[in-house]
């Protein structure tokens, strides 16, 4: 496949607007599931700190730190110094929706303290994608200037992209895995009814959807990486 000359109409290009649509469904999916679920308050009254608090001890984990951040959907947990995050729209609200996504950051703390293995994984290979998804770039522009080294550079920069892949790929069972556990607490602590579990999977699916879609997008770019610059001395 050449390069030069027709770069800009490339039919690779339609791996992208793939990927993109793609996201963009995600994104909405998620946005809607957690706007419509966030006006039905929970029987419980309980909001998602209280609800993160209960589920953490019901556990016995009682060493991890419950914060309150800014932003909109930015809750995490945070492996190094064990705390678990809540977000303006989660840390206070008493809906179904706030209580969900508390649980489920609840399920990375349990994964956490539990050594689930591709929660290690994904861990350890944090600072290897985060240094593979910036310096790819470098490599591959470098590949396409030198034209000595360019195939050797090229294959190492879309070798360190795989690295981002990689990430994205283990990410999967880490989110599921946290979203079932939360689903199953929710229910046998009490904090949730049945109607209202089923309501939280919703939220959970939706939100899932999105760690799919960043996986789907990864792959898709990759694939055109290696099919533009993959084999160039072919050409």
């Amino acid at each position: 496949m050449g390069y030069y000359g027709y770069y800009y109409f490339d039919p690779t290009y339609i791996l992208m607007i793939i990927a993109a649509v793609i996201s963009l469904l995600a994104q909405a999916w998620v946005s809607s599931s957690f706007s419509k679920y966030s006006k039905v308050r929970s029987l419980s009254g309980m909001t998602g700190a209280m609800a993160a608090e209960r589920i953490l001890q019901s556990q016995g984990i009682y060493d991890v730190q419950i914060r309150h951040v800014s932003g909109k959907l930015t809750d995490h947990y945070n492996p190094s110094d064990k705390t678990l995050n809540l977000s303006d729209a989660v840390y206070q609200s008493t809906s179904v929706a706030a209580i969900g996504v508390a649980a489920h950051e609840c399920g990375h703390a349990i994964q956490h303290a539990r050594g689930y293995a591709p929660l290690s994984i994904r861990t350890a290979i944090v600072p290897i994608a985060n240094i593979g998804s910036k310096l790819s770039w470098v490599f591959i522009i470098a590949g396409l200037f030198f034209s000595t080294y360019g195939q050797p550079l090229l294959n190492i920069g879309i070798l360190m992209f795989s690295a981002a892949v990689l990430f994205q790929l283990v990410t999967l069972p880490v989110e599921f895995n946290a979203s079932a556990r939360a689903l199953q607490l929710l229910s046998s602590t009490g904090i949730l009814q049945t109607q209202e579990v089923s309501k939280v999977r919703k939220v959970l699916t939706a939100a899932a959807m999105t760690y799919v879609a960043a996986a789907a997008t990864a792959i898709l770019q990759l694939v055109r990486l290696i099919l533009l610059f993959g084999g160039r001395d072919r050409d």
